[in-house]
């Protein structure tokens, strides 16, 4: 007697990506898509009718994002597994996902194969996150903290302010600008301002 197949709830805005998807998934024997939605607020309600192995969540929905909809979709279903299907996501997002309790995350731009195999590997309750992603949240765990005023200042630096602007924007001295910002350059291993800003941004440490 062949395996019961992994039954699928697909959480995502785009008509033309879940109708995609239930094309392409259906086509394995052991997939069967029982239920979609384009809202989060949706999940939940749908977890309790369908009852699926896995639950494939976009993460720019409207109304609540997904990590929102993936921590209320545990909140009421602990056993529900969730897996983090998104087009991109700045390592803070897939961090507060992870947190919420998505077992994993995948790029829609990640090759079909791969899609297979994270669902499956999801579907046993087990992580799937891709090496590299992997890679950096375990860095980013290790990395020194940004305190709060180091952000304040990161942010004005993101926004192309010069070191005496910062001191007048903040009240504080010139100097004591420059000392931040040698210490933000070093806790983001980077060597210049346009640097740092890029990692901020790729870090989801300033908002654009």
């Amino acid at each position: 007697m062949s395996a019961a197949p992994i039954s699928l709830l697909l959480v995502d805005d785009h008509f033309v990506v879940r109708s995609g998807l239930v094309a392409s998934l259906e086509l394995e024997d052991d997939f069967k898509v029982v239920g979609e939605t384009d809202r989060g607020e949706e999940a939940s309600a749908l977890f309790a009718k369908k009852k699926p192995d896995v639950v494939l969540m976009d993460l720019q929905l409207p109304g609540i994002s997904g990590i929102e909809a993936t921590a209320a979709l545990l909140r009421d279903h602990a056993n529900a597994r969730v897996l983090i299907f998104s087009t991109f996501a700045r390592d803070d997002e897939i961090q507060a996902a992870l947190k919420a309790g998505a077992l994993g995350y995948l790029q829609k731009s990640s090759s079909r194969d791969n899609l297979l195999a994270a669902i499956r590997t999801v579907a046993k309750g087990e992580r799937s996150l891709p090496e590299d992603i992997a890679q950096r949240l375990k860095d980013r765990l290790a990395e020194p903290e940004i305190t709060p005023r180091e952000r304040e200042i990161l942010t004005l630096v993101t926004r192309g302010n010069a070191n005496k602007e910062i001191a007048a924007t903040l009240g504080i001295g010139e100097d004591t600008v420059k000392q931040h910002v040698s210490r933000i350059l070093m806790k983001l291993k980077v060597n210049d301002r346009a640097q740092a800003t890029a990692e901020a941004i790729r870090r989801g440490l300033v908002q654009v």
